[in-house]
């Protein structure tokens, strides 16, 4: 079996320490792993700005592939991690060899994650950013994302870090249609469901040539169903 490569994008509040038990999985198959943290979260909270943009993520995970030389990466973006992947994909197609979502959620007709929310989410939204002076949103309980079990409820609650507010308020321009004509796959976590991507899977789901799959898990399923996760990459490496 020829080694694959993979890139592996978190969502919003997540860092790229919540692809562990998927990472480990995978370099134990023999696979490349690389699982970056966006400028910004996870062990680049630091970096907090209120200069992140959506650009900024996508440039993040371009640098990735740029620096470490890789070809034909299978690009794997859960929640918020969809807009970035989806960005990289119009920009360096010819890096890439498949695309994953794993309930993610599509950047429709040019609209920032803020304007594509409901009005009431939307305020919401602004509301948690009010106590960074608008810099950035507080992270929800795990228990948002579909995570009931205690132990990895205080384990998400204890890693998660505030969503820098302007990669949320920006808008990602496309030049291609969403995925740019690479292979795609795309994970609708369905135990319980998670609303805000319901229109981006109903899209997936349509979309002719698009492998389209449902996990009986929620939202969080790469943290508390690591081996579906696991199971669906080593079938697209192979």
């Amino acid at each position: 079996m020829t080694p694959a490569t993979f890139v592996l994008v978190h969502g919003a509040f997540h860092g790229g320490w919540c692809w562990k038990p998927v990472a480990r999985a995978l370099r134990a198959a023999g696979h490349e792993v690389f699982a970056p943290s966006q400028t910004g979260l996870g062990d680049r909270a630091h970096l907090l700005s209120s200069l992140i943009t959506i650009d900024t993520f996508v440039r993040d995970i371009e640098l990735v592939i740029e620096a470490e030389e890789l070809q034909n990466v299978i690009l794997v973006g859960h929640s918020f991690g969809a807009r970035t992947i989806t960005g990289v994909s119009d920009r360096i197609p010819e890096r890439l060899r498949h695309l994953v979502y794993i309930d993610g959620g599509f950047p429709f007709d040019g609209k920032s994650r803020l304007e594509g929310m409901p009005r009431e989410q939307r305020e919401e939204r602004l509301a948690r950013a009010a106590g960074s002076g608008g810099v950035s949103v507080a992270p929800p309980p795990a228990s948002t994302f579909g995570v009931f079990d205690p132990e990895l409820q205080e384990w998400l609650d204890r890693r998660m870090t505030p969503q820098p507010l302007g990669a949320e308020s920006s808008r990602l321009r496309l030049d291609h249609p969403i995925g740019n004509g690479l292979p795609v796959t795309y994970v609708r976590c369905t135990e319980p469901r998670f609303p805000s991507v319901e229109t981006s899977a109903d899209y997936a789901r349509r979309q002719p040539g698009w492998h389209y799959v449902e996990w009986a898990a929620g939202h969080d399923a790469i943290v508390t169903h690591p081996e579906l996760a696991v199971e669906l990459l080593l079938k697209t490496a192979s």
